[in-house]
């Protein structure tokens, strides 16, 4: 009678067990397959975000890239190609490469291309001259090297509009120190503003000033990379110092040299801001006669000032063409330094 009572209070419990089943089976079994449900939804959505978040890490990037230089670029290379006025933006004639042949005309654009080159050498060999010297210098246990690094760093961080105001009072006509120096000595005060020479060495010394510390913190890292096993060979084959900077240190530095360089040739491309700031009221002409613009200038001057945007733009895929030409040049001597090591 108690059993008769038992089987009816549990009912289904006895349904769902087959004979020979353990107490229990079917609920483990259920179970896992739940278990089994959610490890496998588990491992599907690590296996999405195995491949998703690199992608999703990386999109910002692009999505900038593409709004802010990549659009730009194209539309730029479509105006280049187009009569277009700053003043009616919506009224755009097909020129084809008339803003080219045009530019290739030019006289101001090639005194422009000259400048760019005159004073892009005047600042970048000096630069990396000195870069190199003060780099040697700091490579050696000094006291205070972090205090030194800083301030070598600090014209980098300085503004350029500062930069150029001081450097703009330094060679002043009247009154500016440099002119007060040569005076000390028995030279005559130099307009640097007016004369050819003196106003791409002017626009040059703010450049140097400005990079010869951030140049010289690069190297300083490519040299603290150098094995010291080589210096120590070196001193014991009796080399001096100069030996080893000259045998050891520079043979190492190529390939960082050469990335100097190419980096300091696209800057000395792209120069704007110090030559506009130093002529004042006649800085996007790179002075009254032109002596000093370069060719951010000629770009700045033909699109903003007298507003036709297709030279503009021509200008500006001209200077994109001149960038690929040094990157194509520094691949080439990249590969050829390879292969002689």
């Amino acid at each position: 009678m108690t059993s008769s009572k038992q089987a009816l209070a549990h009912p289904a419990s006895s349904a769902e067990a087959a004979p020979g089943t353990p107490p229990g089976a079917a609920r483990g079994a259920h179970g896992r397959g739940t278990e089994a449900g959610a490890g496998s939804w588990r491992s599907r959505l690590y296996r999405w975000d195995m491949k998703a978040s690199p992608y999703a890490f990386v999109a910002p990037f692009f999505v900038l890239f593409g709004a802010f230089t990549l659009v730009p670029l194209l539309y730029t290379a479509w105006y280049s190609l187009h009569n277009v006025q700053l003043s009616a933006l919506d009224q755009q004639t097909w020129a084809g490469l008339d803003n080219y042949k045009n530019l290739l005309s030019s006289d101001f654009f090639w005194n422009a291309l000259e400048n760019t080159f005159t004073i892009g050498l005047l600042s970048t060999v000096p630069q990396l001259i000195a870069a190199i010297w003060l780099a040697h210098l700091l490579n050696y246990k000094l006291r205070g090297s972090t205090l030194w690094r800083v301030v070598m760093l600090t014209p980098y961080a300085t503004s350029v509009a500062a930069a150029t105001l001081v450097f703009t009072l330094l060679y002043s006509w009247d009154g500016g120190m440099i002119n007060w120096i040569l005076h000390f000595f028995g030279v005559d005060p130099v307009n640097w503003r007016e004369s050819d020479w003196g106003s791409q060495f002017a626009v040059s010394s703010i450049v140097i000033w400005r990079w010869t510390g951030y140049n010289a913190l690069i190297y300083l890292a490519a040299m603290q990379a150098i094995p010291v096993d080589l210096y120590e060979s070196a001193a014991l084959d009796g080399a001096n110092r100069w030996q080893q900077f000259r045998h050891v240190t520079i043979p190492q530095l190529r390939p960082t040299i050469l990335f100097t360089i190419v980096v300091s040739t696209i800057g000395a491309t792209q120069l704007f801001g110090e030559p506009l700031l130093f002529g004042g009221v006649s800085g996007s002409k790179g002075g009254s006669e032109h002596q000093y613009q370069t060719l951010g200038l000629y770009m700045y001057d033909q699109g903003w000032i007298i507003g036709n945007l297709g030279k503009a733009s021509a200008i500006a895929w001209t200077m994109f063409l001149i960038l690929l030409i040094v990157a194509a040049v520094n691949l080439l001597f990249t590969r050829r330094l390879r292969k002689s090591q």
